[in-house]
C-alpha cells in the first residue's frame, strides 16, 4: 500500500485523510466518554485534580482506541 501510494503521489492526501479521521474519532470518543462517565465542569470547579486525572485517563484510553482502529490496521 505504501509503495503504491508513494509512486502514485497519493500518499500525502491519504495521510491527511487518516489524520482527519483520527482527530474526528478522538474528539467524538472523548466527548462520549466524558458524558458517560460524568466528568463535568462542576467537577472541574470542585476538584481540579480529580478532573485532570479522569480526563487524562479518558484521553489515554481514546488514544489506544484510535491507534488500534485507524493507525494499526
Amino acid at each position: 500500500l505504501y509503495t503504491n501510494l508513494l509512486t502514485s503521489d497519493k500518499l500525502d492526501s491519504y495521510l491527511a485523510d487518516i489524520n482527519e479521521q483520527a482527530e474526528d474519532m478522538f474528539l467524538r470518543l472523548v466527548e462520549q466518554m466524558v458524558n458517560s462517565e460524568g466528568v463535568t465542569e462542576q467537577l472541574k470547579m470542585e476538584n481540579q485534580m480529580e478532573w485532570v486525572a479522569r480526563m487524562n485517563s479518558i484521553r489515554n484510553r481514546v488514544d489506544e482506541i484510535v491507534l488500534s482502529e485507524l493507525i494499526d490496521t
